[in-house]
């Protein structure tokens, strides 16, 4: 029962993820080398984290340790990045998966 609700929960978080894409890209999309010097040259940003999502793109977060702002970017195959969110007081966590059977 735990897994079919965890694959469901995934399901929608990444059906979700792609509506954003699609809307996203009507309004905050540019190509990605044009993204990247933004992300770098006017809020200080680096890449903190990377992974695949559905059909080929990449998702990517951006991160300044010095101003504590965050960007979350989608890049598609065919090179457009789209701005999927933002904001302030990024951390950086290392948590540890709790014992299996316990809570939380």
């Amino acid at each position: 029962m735990m897994k079919t609700l965890h694959t469901m929960a995934l399901s929608l978080g990444f059906g979700l993820l792609m509506a954003q894409q699609l809307q996203a890209q009507e309004q905050n999309c540019a190509p990605r080398p044009a993204v990247l010097a933004k992300l770098t040259d006017q809020f200080g940003e680096t890449r903190q984290s990377i992974g695949l999502a559905a059909q080929g793109s990449v998702v990517e977060v951006f991160a300044s340790a010095d101003t504590g702002s965050w960007t979350i970017i989608v890049t598609l195959p065919n090179g457009m990045s789209c701005l999927i969110a933002a904001g302030q007081s990024f951390e950086t966590l290392a948590e540890v998966l709790p014992a299996r059977g316990k809570d939380v």
